[in-house]
C-alpha cells in the first residue's frame, strides 16, 4: 500500500548535506543541474532548456511535499524525491507500508559518495521516523551509478519491466526493494 507522505516540515541531516523541502529561492540551483544532458536523461527526463521549464517543476516539487531538495555546501545539488509505487508491477499485501524513493545528483558530485548518502537518511526517516516496512527503488539498466547507489544501501533486485519515460523513450528498469527487516538487520 503506497502509504501517505509529507516532508514539508522535515528537514535531515546527515555527515555532508541536509536534506530539507524545496523553496521559491532554489529555483537557479536547480536549473543549474536539471540543464545538464548528463543528468537529466539518466533519470528519465529531458534535460531543462530554460529557467522557465524549471518553474513548474520546482512548483511541484514545493506543493506536493513528497521530495527533498539535497544541500551540499551551502547548494542545492539534487533531489530524492518519494513517489507512489506501482502496485500492480510490485502487489504487496495491503497492510504493508510502501514508497518508492527516486533521486538525481549534480554532476558536479558524482562520484563524492553524496547521493549513497543521502539515500541513507532518507531510508532512515521512512523506516524510524514514517513507519514503512519496505522501499522501493528503481533504476535504468544502463544507469550503473543509480545502480551501484541502491547497492550500497542495501535495496535488492525484485523485478524488470520496461517504462515510458518523461523523455518519451522506452526503457528496462530494474526496480530493487529494501524492507525494514533487512535495513535493521545491515545496521
Amino acid at each position: 500500500m503506497n502509504y501517505p507522505i509529507d516532508v514539508s516540515n522535515t528537514v535531515l541531516h546527515t555527515p555532508r548535506l541536509t536534506l530539507r523541502p524545496w523553496r521559491l529561492r532554489d529555483l537557479d540551483d536547480l536549473f543549474a543541474y536539471a540543464r545538464d544532458p548528463e543528468v537529466g536523461p539518466n533519470a528519465g527526463w529531458p534535460a531543462h532548456p530554460s529557467r522557465d521549464h524549471s518553474v513548474p517543476i520546482l512548483l511541484r516539487f514545493i506543493t506536493e511535499k513528497k521530495t527533498f531538495a539535497i544541500e551540499y555546501e551551502g547548494k542545492v545539488v539534487g533531489s530524492v524525491g518519494i513517489e507512489n509505487y506501482n502496485e500492480k508491477l510490485l502487489p504487496q499485501p495491503d497492510a504493508l507500508r510502501c514508497r518508492e524513493i527516486g533521486f538525481v545528483l549534480s554532476r558536479e558530485c558524482w562520484g563524492m559518495g553524496l547521493m549513497t548518502e543521502a539515500v541513507r537518511g532518507v531510508i532512515r526517516f521512512l523506516f524510524e521516523d514514517v513507519g514503512l516496512d519496505a522501499v522501493v527503488c528503481g533504476h535504468f539498466l544502463r544507469n550503473a551509478r543509480s545502480a551501484r547507489v541502491q547497492e550500497k544501501c542495501g535495496f535488492r533486485p525484485c523485478a524488470l519491466s520496461y517504462i515510458r519515460t518523461a523523455a518519451g523513450r522506452y526503457e528496462a528498469e530494474m526496480m530493487r526493494v529494501l524492507t525494514k527487516r533487512n535495513h535493521l538487520e545491515k545496521a
